[in-house]
């Protein structure tokens, strides 16, 4: 005879049906191996970072994956709490994940931060789908998640002033992957390196200009 399964409890939070609550923290489930993988995905390209602009990124790193790891517990224990065991075991994120793993290894710090704008884009909009389902039942979780994005977005703001241009733009806009993201930032700061060393060549005179006279 198979063993029952002890993953959800017989109770959720008052005011909310077993099986409401239990639907909700199946979604928390799906945020939590987000979360999970973000923060480790974070700490990767903190180890990975060069360039000149190291220590900055590096740096700025740290702070996002400790908030990110205070998530993860938050989320954690509030599927807990609504009844529902958390898996946070390394096989449960890798077997229910929708997405692929960070394909950037050792890159400059735009480059890395050009890529990881578009790791905060999906978690970003997961999160927010998240919050539409809990708004419909649960207004604690839904303040919960709330909160988390309010913080993710300031992270990737601070992430975007670094490829951002003066216009608006972001340099990786057009990229779909990240490995994509990392070269259109990489192939942006060639083109102006090039730009800005043949406008340091001397080029022709103009007519009717002369050229200085050495003393």
């Amino acid at each position: 005879m198979a063993k029952k399964s002890n993953k959800n409890a017989s109770y959720t939070v008052p005011g909310l049906t077993t099986t409401e609550g239990h639907a909700l923290a199946d979604t928390l489930q799906q945020r939590l191996n987000a979360l999970n993988d973000l923060q480790l995905t974070l700490k990767h390209a903190h180890w990975n970072v060069v360039g000149p602009n190291f220590i900055s990124v590096h740096e700025m790193l740290d702070p996002q994956i400790e908030t990110v790891r205070s998530f993860v517990d938050e989320v954690a224990e509030r599927m807990a709490t609504m009844g529902v065991s958390p898996v946070g075991l390394p096989g449960a994120i890798v077997a229910s994940r929708t997405w692929d793993d960070y394909d950037v290894m050792r890159a400059t710090g735009v480059e890395h931060l050009a890529a990881l704008d578009l790791v905060y884009n999906g978690v970003i909009k997961d999160h927010r789908k998240a919050i539409e389902k809990a708004g419909k039942v649960d207004p604690i979780t839904e303040d919960m998640l709330i909160g988390q994005v309010k913080e993710l977005e300031l992270f990737q703001w601070f992430m975007r002033s670094h490829i951002e241009s003066a216009s608006g733009q972001l340099e990786n806009s057009s990229a779909s992957t990240e490995k994509g993201a990392a070269k259109s930032v990489a192939a942006d700061k060639s083109a102006k390196s090039i730009k800005s060393a043949q406008a340091l060549k001397p080029g022709k005179l103009a007519k009717g200009e002369k050229s200085a006279k050495k003393k």
